[in-house]
């Protein structure tokens, strides 16, 4: 059974975001994916060795719920209200990716080129990158949706400063690293 109804308008999003936040907030709850792993490595008995994971992870577990119904609801998004998984890319932008070998750029979201396990040069620069992200999120005491979407509404200056620092990797990451590596 496949329904399709088009892509919502963009504004959709933003509003059951905030919509979201509003209802995290007024039960004293900050919305975060990483965290999550916090309380996974926890329930699976990583506080028996190591103090950082020695915490109530029943009192997060709201978080598992809130994540777990993201990511079923990106599954129902996608297999059921999704008429069309092409991407709209500007042609120059086609055409520069084509030429670093990304050879279904604007066909799917995650280039198969990058995410295949096929190769030692994917499964290092995957694994290379959720090291980076790992180290990233526990310095900076949160990931990107956690200070974006919270740390901000919430108007906290060292989630803008790690905003502000999140895309300024980006940038360096896509202009400066990125031609190197393919």
């Amino acid at each position: 059974m496949e329904l399709i109804c088009g892509p919502w308008p963009w504004y959709t999003s933003g509003i059951l975001i905030a919509f979201v936040m509003f209802l995290l907030l007024m039960n004293g709850k900050y919305f975060g994916v990483s965290s999550n792993l916090r309380t996974l490595c926890t329930i699976c008995g990583a506080g028996n060795k190591i103090d950082f994971f020695k915490f109530d992870w029943k009192a997060q577990k709201w978080n598992l719920f809130l994540i777990t119904g993201a990511a079923i609801g990106g599954f129902i998004a996608v297999n059921f209200l999704s008429a069309d998984t092409n991407i709209a890319l500007n042609p120059k932008t086609i055409e520069t990716l084509d030429v670093l070998g990304f050879k279904d750029a604007g066909a799917n979201y995650l280039p198969t080129e990058l995410f295949r396990f096929d190769s030692v040069k994917s499964v290092l620069l995957l694994a290379l990158g959720g090291l980076f992200i790992g180290f990233g999120t526990r310095y900076a005491g949160g990931c990107t949706s956690g200070h974006a979407i919270s740390g901000l509404s919430n108007l906290q200056l060292p989630s803008l400063i790690a905003v502000l620092g999140f895309f300024a990797g980006g940038l360096a990451m896509i202009h400066l690293v990125f031609p190197l590596i393919f």
